[in-house]
C-alpha cells in the first residue's frame, strides 16, 4: 500500500484549513488543522536544531492534550520515532521500559514532570516540558514541511501492556495509520462531519486511531478529554456533540452503572467496542437505550482494526466481531479457507506491523515462514463468513484432559444477574491438572453466595468447566487497555 505518503498534517491543512481538528478541555483552546500542521512544523524544527532526526527516539509522557499530536506529528515530519509513556507505571517501569530503546529526549508535561525527571535522570537524557520548552518551539514557528513520507518507515512505538515480562516495543508506521482509517473508516462510515471524544490513554493504540487519528485524516474534529472520568464522558455524549464513539467493555460497565445513563440520544450515536467482546447482557442493556454496540478486534499489531460487526446483523449475531475489514487478510490455521471452523487467527495486510523494535527475535516468532502474524488468539468462522473471538491461545487450560476456554465460562458467569464482570483463569489440582477459578465483581447492591454459584454454572455448563473455586473482588487489575490483568490473578492465589 504506497510506498510514500503523503506528509499528514500538512495535507489535511492544505484541504480544510479553517476546519477545527481538535477542541482540548484541558487547555480550553481549538486547533484548526492549518494550526496543527504550524506548531508540528515549529516542533519539527526544534527537534533538527537539538541534531534530532530519522530513527532518534523522543519519548512522551503526558495525559491526552492536542500537543501530543503536534508532537505527533512534528515526529512524522523529521523521521523522529515518539515514544508515548504509560502515566500509570512507577519511574522503575518506565526505565526498564525505555533503557532497551534507547532515547535522545524525554517530554513531559507539568502533571508528570517529577516522574520524567526521575526517569531521565536514570537514562542520562534531558527532560522538557510540554506547558514551557515546547510552547516556546511553537511560539517560534518554523520552515513549512510538507516532503512525502515512507510509508513504512517507524513513526512510533507503542509499548504492549507487558502481562509477561518486559513490554515489547510494536513499531507503528504512516502506512499502518492510513490502513486503519480506511479499515475503521469504511466499517463505521467516517465523513469530515463526524465528531468523536478522544479520552482513552495516548500512550495506547485504541487512544490514537479509535477514532482521533482516522477521524483528523477524514476532516473531522475530535474533543480530547485528558483521561476517562465517567460523568464528563457521558455529559458530553449526552450534549448531542459526539456522533462517532468508541470504548472498551470497562467503559461501557462503567457508564452503564450511571444514574444519567439514559440522557444521551443513544440512537445518534454510532458505537464500537474493542479490547475485548462487549458481553450479552451489556449489548442488551445498551439495546434498550437505544445504542447498537459493535464488537470489534484489532491488536497493537494491526494499528489495529482487523474486525468491526456490520449492523445489519448485530442483533442476530451476537457475540461476533463481524468480518475482515477492506485492508486485511485473515485465515484460521488448520481451517481451510471459505469454510466454517476453529483455529489461531493469522493475519496480513499493510495494517500489521513490520515488527518489535530492536527485537529481531520477538519479530521472528511472532510471524509464520510465509509472513503471517500469529495472534495468539482462537477465533471461529462461522458458515456466514463471520468471525467469533473464542479465547487466548495462552488462556486455555486442561481439566481432566478437556480443553477449557475461559472466555467461555465467563459468558456464562456475566449473565448471572448479580454479576457485573468475572474473569476465570485455570489453577493447579492433584485430581484433575487444573481447574477454573473464577473471579467476580458484584453489581451495586447485589449479594452473593459463592456456594451457590457453582450448582447455577452446572445447568448451563459441562461439569469440568464449571470453576471450582469462586472468589468476590470489588475490583480487577487491569492493562492499560482496560482488559482483565490475569497474571495479577494469579498473583493473587498464589499469595493467598
Amino acid at each position: 500500500m504506497f510506498d510514500l505518503i503523503p506528509d499528514m498534517a500538512s495535507k489535511r491543512a492544505e484541504l480544510s484549513p479553517d476546519a477545527l481538528a481538535f477542541d482540548d478541555t484541558l487547555t480550553g483552546q481549538d486547533w484548526s488543522f492549518k494550526r496543527i500542521n504550524a506548531a508540528a512544523n515549529a516542533v519539527a524544527a526544534a527537534f533538527r536544531a537539538r541534531d534530532l532526526g530519522e530513527g532518534d527516539r523522543v519519548a512522551i509522557l503526558c495525559q491526552n492534550r492536542a500537543e501530543f499530536f503536534v508532537t505527533l506529528f512534528a515526529a512524522q515530519k523529521t523521521g523522529v520515532i515518539l515514544c508515548p509513556l504509560n502515566w500509570r507505571q512507577p519511574v522503575r517501569e518506565l526505565v526498564e521500559t525505555l533503557d532497551p530503546v534507547g532515547i535522545s529526549l524525554m517530554l513531559t508535561d507539568a502533571a508528570f514532570a517529577d516522574a520524567a525527571r526521575q526517569t531521565a535522570a536514570a537514562l542520562e537524557v534531558p527532560v522538557l516540558t510540554i506547558e514551557d520548552d515546547l510552547a516556546a518551539w511553537i511560539a517560534d514557528g518554523g520552515p513549512a514541511l510538507s516532503a512525502p513520507v515512507p510509508a513504512g518507515r517507524p513513526w512510533y512505538l507503542l509499548f504492549t501492556s507487558g502481562t509477561t515480562g518486559l513490554p515489547k516495543s510494536v513499531i507503528q508506521t504512516a502506512r499502518m495509520a492510513w490502513a486503519n482509517t480506511v479499515n475503521i473508516g469504511q466499517a463505521i462510515d467516517i465523513a469530515s462531519t463526524d465528531r468523536a471524544v478522544c479520552y482513552l490513554p495516548l500512550f495506547h493504540t485504541a487512544g490514537i486511531n479509535l477514532y482521533t487519528l482516522p477521524i483528523f485524516l477524514t476532516g473531522g474534529r475530535s474533543t480530547i478529554l485528558p483521561k476517562f472520568e465517567a460523568e464528563v464522558v457521558l455529559r458530553l455524549l449526552s450534549s448531542g456533540q459526539i456522533n462517532q464513539f468508541f470504548a472498551v467493555p470497562a467503559v461501557y460497565q462503567e457508564l452503564s452503572l450511571m444514574a444519567d445513563i439514559a440522557k444521551p440520544d443513544w440512537a445518534a450515536i454510532r458505537c464500537g467496542c474493542g479490547g475485548a467482546p462487549l458481553s450479552e447482557p451489556l449489548i442488551r442493556f445498551f439495546a434498550e437505550k437505544g445504542a447498537q454496540v459493535l464488537n470489534g478486534m484489532g491488536m497493537t499489531e494491526t494499528g489495529p482494526t482487523v474486525f468491526l460487526m456490520d449492523p445489519a446483523r448485530a442483533g442476530e449475531k451476537i457475540g461476533s466481531v463481524g468480518k475482515p475489514q477492506s485492508l486485511v487478510e485473515v485465515r484460521l490455521a488448520g481451517v481451510a479457507d471459505g469454510v466454517d471452523g476453529t483455529g489461531e487467527l493469522q493475519l496480513r495486510g499493510p495494517g500489521v506491523t513490520p515488527g518489535y523494535f530492536g527485537s529481531p527475535d520477538a519479530t521472528k516468532k511472532t510471524f509464520t515462514s510465509d509472513g503471517w502474524l500469529k495472534t495468539g488468539d482462537v477465533a471461529r468462522r462461522d458458515g456466514d463468513g463471520y468471525y467469533f473471538i473464542v479465547d487466548r491461545i495462552k488462556d486455555m487450560f486442561i481439566s481432566g484432559g478437556e480443553n477449557v476456554y475461559p472466555a467461555e465460562v465467563e459468558r456464562v458467569l456475566n449473565a448471572h444477574p448479580a454479576i457485573l464482570e468475572a474473569a476465570v483463569v485455570g489453577v493447579p489440582d492433584k485430581k484433575w491438572g487444573e481447574v477454573g477459578a473464577a473471579f467476580v465483581m458484584l453489581r451495586p447492591d447485589q449479594a452473593l453466595n459463592p456456594e451457590t454459584l457453582r450448582p447455577w454454572c452446572r445447568e448451563r455448563l459441562a461439569a469440568y468447566k464449571v470453576p471450582a473455586h469462586v472468589h468476590i473482588v470489588t475490583d480487577f487489575p487491569r492493562t492499560a487497555a482496560g482488559k482483565i490483568c490475569k497474571p495479577k490473578l494469579h498473583e493473587g492465589i498464589e499469595d493467598d
